[in-house]
């Protein structure tokens, strides 16, 4: 059967499906409500020679918000911050660990501070805003306290009005509603980014064989990258037999440990990026003759920007990993269940097992976050393209959500068709009860 068909067949399924949509219908229209005193035109101007800085990856997450000035300008991205924080801290805080480890009342407890701190994160990054869209000359119509008080609010409000968006899509819609905001802020330039390579195929700039290759290599490395995303190292795990109540025999049973190839996700990339833009940065806002050389030699497309890229995602694969990645809670886990790992004492034994296995498939999986990461640039110089929207962040993390909410899909699909089942199950029994 095909799941697709499906999809609006199921009451339960059509009714977070349709939330969603509408959830993310407002967050678009909000994404181009520009904030009061806005030179739109004078603003993208500014944007355009800001590609290779810190806001122009930050407006990519945003879906263009930032470079148009929106009250949804900030995006999701406070609270994506404030989650990570917290989950760096608990690396380093006791406290924080504890309140991971406490259930549901510590988890609650973990997202009212991250909503907190959202806030905090939004003022500070609403007044830095509204101060950069002051000194753009003839940006801003009526610069002053005024402005950047507006400015604040607007884009404070905007933020914790997505920041309860993406809850609601969580709690009531169909995947993780942070994740989707990003993923449709960045595919909203997908068709903007067709139609300019249709132009510029037109115009001859770029040849019809060279755009087949294209394609086809994009289609390559998206099958590439599910393939990754889907890919994990099995450990065996053997969960021995039990008595149960009164001489019942629960019977051993088999499982494994699956510990994905590529842990970290598209966190290495982020942070990477995170970094290796400080000098273009800095260099966008200041005149400093040393600085605008360190700026130009970090540039895009030059080998001092390959090798430190590179350097900086292996880091950031393993860094992010180890924190995110625990292998001696999980072996306190499997030794309090009473399960073990063939040939592997159970204990500190076993957490060094699963260190070692995760520490050998974590180096194939910082390979490939660096080719994707680079792969652009190289495909750009070959193809002699420019106008094509391809980018290894926007791609892992579009195929990550993309797989996600298909896998959330169909477990609601197939919810449904056991709960159907066991429906048709009840009532052939009262049908035979009632024929006795």
């Amino acid at each position: 059967m095909n799941p697709l068909a499906n999809l609006f067949r199921v009451p339960e399924l059509k009714k977070k499906i349709v939330f969603t949509v509408f959830i993310l219908l407002i967050y678009r229209i909000g994404a181009h409500i520009t904030v009061p005193g806005i030179d739109v035109g004078v603003l993208r101007l500014q944007f355009g020679t800001l590609q290779n800085t810190f806001l122009g990856v930050y407006d990519m997450f945003v879906g263009g918000g930032l470079s148009r000035a929106t009250i949804f300008a900030l995006g999701i991205m406070p609270y994506i911050s404030a989650s990570i924080m917290f989950q760096l801290l608990a690396a380093v805080i006791p406290t924080v660990e504890k309140m991971q480890k406490e259930g549901e009342d510590g988890r609650k407890k973990l997202t009212q501070w991250t909503r907190y701190t959202t806030v905090v994160l939004s003022i500070m990054q609403g007044y830095g805003y509204a101060v950069f869209l002051q000194s753009i000359p003839d940006a801003v119509r009526f610069p002053g306290f005024g402005f950047v008080f507006t400015t604040v609010v607007a884009l404070t409000t905007g933020a914790v009005f997505i920041m309860w968006m993406g809850e609601q899509i969580t709690e009531h819609g169909i995947g993780n509603g942070m994740s989707l905001m990003i993923f449709f802020s960045i595919i909203e330039s997908f068709p903007a980014a067709v139609g300019r390579t249709w132009e510029s195929l037109m115009v001859g700039e770029i040849g019809i064989l060279a755009l087949v290759m294209l394609v086809l290599v994009v289609i390559a490395v998206c099958a590439g990258v599910v393939a990754m995303t889907m890919s994990a190292r099995k450990i065996p795990v053997q969960i021995p037999r039990k008595v149960i109540g009164r001489g019942r025999i629960q019977e051993g049973q088999k499982s494994f440990i699956p510990l994905r190839v590529n842990s970290a996700g598209v966190m290495p990339i982020i942070f990477a990026q995170s970094f290796i833009i400080i000098p273009g940065t800095l260099a966008a806002f200041s005149t400093w003759p040393p600085l605008r050389s360190l700026a130009d030699l970090f540039q895009p497309q030059t080998w001092p920007y390959y090798v430190s890229y590179s350097v900086l995602i292996l880091f950031f694969t393993y860094f992010y990993t180890s924190i995110i990645f625990n292998p001696v809670d999980l072996a306190e886990n499997l030794k309090k269940q009473g399960a073990f790992i063939p040939g592997v004492k159970p204990g500190a034994r076993t957490a060094e097992y699963i260190d070692r296995v995760l520490t050998r498939i974590t180096l194939p999986g910082s390979i490939y976050l660096t080719l994707i990461a680079l792969l652009p640039f190289f495909i750009f110089d070959i193809f002699n393209i420019q106008a094509f929207f391809f980018g290894g962040t926007s791609l892992l993390i579009v195929v990550g959500v993309g797989l996600d909410t298909v896998q959330q899909a169909q477990q609601l699909l197939l919810l449904r068709h056991y709960d159907g089942f066991m429906k048709k199950g009840r009532v052939k029994m009262r049908g035979r009860q009632r024929y006795m």
